[in-house]
């Protein structure tokens, strides 16, 4: 498997897969480079849609630049430079950032909400005001208002005020559980729909058999998904009780 920097080849390659839809790990294995090199690669230079190879290339030139000139200021600024709030190389934070945002857009969040949600699940805190999210990402405080907005409407991310009134934005364990519950009241809306539709069409015809076996079948992952959900909060979120002397 090939190392180094990806050539400006490699990356003519990686937009003609996008363009052809294919998969990053596809993509990976016709470059026999690891996939999350591949995945790093088109979110750091504007994602799946926006993606331009020559473009990326001379940003990458430019980014190879930077470390000899910090390395000028003296070792001791650069390793700070390098450090966020949190003490963490800034780099190796921004990578695992692209990727766990590209993770988040397969399974089914825009592109913006990912990577709001993603930088909140990178900070200790696990929570940000609108400030903070437009300065760590970039981006105007519109943006992060819209996304929040639409993550809001998912249950993954809450709003809560601070010690100085200001409005944080929050993710935390009980965001899952609440996410699964309100996926299994999205799968038994279905569940009901359908059976109204057996009604309608005729009990025993092939259409009504159709929806009657996916009310069933979804009946069924609505109760397991309730009962995981409930035992998994229990057993993981609840801390135990202690016992007085």
């Amino acid at each position: 498997m090939p190392g180094g920097r990806l050539t400006q080849q490699e990356r003519r390659q990686i937009a003609q897969g996008l363009a052809d839809s294919l998969p990053y790990a596809e993509i990976a294995r016709r470059l026999d480079r690891p996939t999350s090199t591949i995945t790093r690669e088109v979110m750091r230079n504007g994602g799946p849609t926006a993606y331009r190879a020559d473009l990326a290339h001379r940003a990458t030139q430019q980014r190879t630049r930077r470390p000899g000139q910090a390395a000028s200021r003296g070792p001791q600024t650069s390793q700070q430079a390098r450090l966020n709030e949190d003490g963490r190389d800034v780099e190796v934070v921004r990578e695992y950032e692209e990727t766990l945002t590209t993770v988040l857009m397969t399974s089914g969040l825009p592109k913006m909400m990912a990577r709001v949600l993603a930088c909140l699940y990178t900070t200790d805190s696990g929570s940000l005001t609108a400030s903070g999210l437009a300065q760590r990402l970039k981006v105007s405080p519109a943006s992060v208002s819209k996304a929040i907005t639409f993550l809001e409407s998912l249950e993954l991310v809450r709003r809560e005020r601070d010690e100085r009134r200001r409005e944080r934005y929050v993710v935390d364990d009980d965001l899952w559980y609440q996410s699964m519950i309100r996926s299994a009241r999205d799968n038994d809306q279905f569940v009901q729909t359908a059976r109204q539709g057996v009604a309608v069409l005729g009990p025993g015809t092939p259409a009504a058999v159709r929806l009657e076996n996916a009310a069933r079948f979804l009946d069924f992952i609505h109760e397991s998904l309730i009962r995981a959900a409930e035992q998994a909060r229990e057993v993981l979120y609840t801390k135990p009780e202690t016992t007085s002397a």
